[in-house]
């Protein structure tokens, strides 16, 4: 079943994962695209204010939206974001950590220019086992509404 913006009252979501972040993967990421040193190498991670190896924020977002495609977006009428509201990163990500995304849907609203779609606005929440928040993000998604999809309109 697609989901419309009618699926998308305010309130709690959902919880997705865990899932586990592995070295292998954090020095990968960190090589292609981020390669500075606390990302990269454990000695001078351990000197630096992370106090030792962390994936980069970047790698944190990008395991984030993949969580939220799995979880919900994959399955969504979407048509895009217009970008994201704010990012916090609050902890680094460790390698080894089992991370879990809480989902809230933050506001719900029909487009003023568009009425076939609406606005969703997401707040998630990325946390280790340990119940740490590593990343906190606020972002909309434009989604068709339910008639319009029905319809096949976008």
């Amino acid at each position: 079943m697609t989901l419309s913006f009618e699926d998308f009252p305010p309130g709690r979501f959902g919880t997705f994962g865990p899932r586990r972040v592995t070295r292998e993967e954090v020095l990968a990421f960190a090589a292609e695209y981020d390669p500075q040193p606390m990302h990269l190498d454990e000695e001078v991670a351990a000197r630096s204010m992370l106090g030792g190896l962390s994936a980069s924020g970047w790698h944190l977002c990008s395991i984030m939206m993949r969580m939220m495609f799995d979880g919900f977006i994959g399955r969504t009428a979407s048509l895009g974001s217009p970008g994201v509201n704010e990012l916090r990163w609050q902890a680094p990500l460790r390698p080894g950590d089992d991370i879990t995304l809480d989902i809230e849907v933050a506001e719900a609203r029909v487009s003023n220019s568009r009425p076939d779609t609406g606005i969703v606005t997401f707040r998630g929440v990325v946390r280790n086992a340990a119940g740490q928040q590593l990343c906190e993000i606020v972002t909309p998604i434009i989604v068709r509404r339910r008639a319009a999809s029905a319809a096949g309109q976008g």
